[in-house]
């Protein structure tokens, strides 16, 4: 009997609050140090909010290094899901509304952590995308199987009886 509880359990869960974690970390500390540079671009105004890139991406940068540092440090890991899934769909929402105007440019969601490790902005604009697909998709099917009731749990041995 394989129930979904065993397939996302808690070590699995408490592992995927730690990838969560290194990734916002990583990403948030990118932004963060990109935020303080000299880049042109970091003075051109954000094309959905406004704000000029270099304070979008402090303040993103932070709060992802605090949704990092709670994920890490929580002992209630539905909390960490909740916060990666708001703030992961608040990131999706941001690339629809880019899509929605026809912004054409690489997102510059890995700030200089690109140039430092010699990616294209192409392939780190892939490769942000797929972090973001992994945050959605983890969080909330971390938060899905943890709202399952145990009625409703995936019982292979009692289907294969039939």
């Amino acid at each position: 009997m394989i129930k979904l509880e065993t397939l996302l359990g808690p070590p699995s869960k408490k592992w995927l609050a730690v990838t969560f974690a290194w990734i916002l970390a990583i990403t948030g500390a990118a932004k963060v140090s990109s935020s303080l540079g000299a880049a042109k671009l970091l003075d051109y105004q954000d094309p959905i909010l406004g704000l000029k890139f270099r304070y979008f991406m402090l303040a993103t940068g932070l709060i992802e290094l605090g949704v990092a540092t709670f994920c890490w440090r929580t002992k209630t890991l539905k909390n960490a899901f909740w916060l990666v899934a708001w703030l992961s769909t608040n990131f999706l929402i941001y690339r629809l509304g880019l899509w929605w105007i026809g912004w054409k440019r690489p997102c510059a969601c890995l700030g200089n952590l690109t140039d430092a490790i010699h990616l294209s902005p192409e392939l780190a604009d892939q490769l942000a995308k797929i972090l973001l697909v992994y945050l959605i998709a983890g969080s909330y099917a971390a938060l899905l199987s943890s709202y399952f009731p145990s009625h409703l749990r995936i019982n292979h041995q009692s289907a294969a009886t039939k």
